[in-house]
């Protein structure tokens, strides 16, 4: 199980690309942390999440 978020989800296996597709993130409008590190975008295809991560994603929201 990875935690997403604060809920622990059954994704391990899943790229982080894989992932935010499957949940309707747009890659563009979000910042990905896995385990205290931010996950660059370039390496949402390759970034695989494991058993027992940590992940945070971050929308980003616009307005005034």
């Amino acid at each position: 199980m990875v935690t997403v978020n604060g809920t622990k989800a059954d994704i391990a296996g899943m790229t982080v690309a894989a992932y935010l597709a499957s949940a309707g993130y747009d890659p563009a409008r979000v910042a990905v942390e896995q385990n205290g590190a931010i996950v660059p975008k370039a390496r949402y295809d390759a970034a695989v999440l494991n058993d027992g991560d940590s992940v945070e994603v971050v929308s980003f929201v616009g307005g005034g």
